[in-house]
């Protein structure tokens, strides 16, 4: 018996995975030059995924949930904030967001579809069936 390999990653997706890449090398990088703790670096790295909590209340908000904390739009919103206005403390909290976001999508972890948890937007294609 042949053993089963996984279907191979289209380009596109590799793109993105290099996206989160950049991202994730960027925002440590950043994150070094501001001087904060790598405690706190620690601490905070894995807080956006409380939003698989979500999924507590069904697939459907879990995904949304999920989703909703996994874009770069929070943390550039809190990066922002913190330099808009005089709260340069707050930086570093939106480094580790992007941080960690970069690196989900450098794994493939993407959003999630409310089909179901391991369906993302980085996951391989599936085939389409026909009704």
């Amino acid at each position: 018996m042949a053993p089963i390999t996984p279907p191979p990653i289209a380009p596109a997706l590799w793109l993105l995975r290099f996206e989160g890449l950049a991202v994730a090398a960027g925002s440590a990088f950043f994150f070094y030059r501001s001087g904060a703790s790598w405690w706190l670096f620690a601490l905070l790295w894995l807080t956006p995924d409380l939003g698989m909590l979500g999924y507590l209340a069904g697939p459907r908000w879990g995904a949304r949930c999920y989703n909703s904390v996994h874009t770069y739009l929070g943390p550039a919103a809190l990066a922002a904030f913190a330099l808009a206005l005089p709260f340069p403390n707050v930086l570093p909290w939106a480094l580790i967001w992007f941080n960690h976001i970069g690196v989900d999508r450098l794994l493939g972890y993407g959003f999630k579809s409310p089909e179901a948890f391991k369906i993302t937007h980085l996951s391989p294609p599936r085939p389409i069936s026909g009704n």
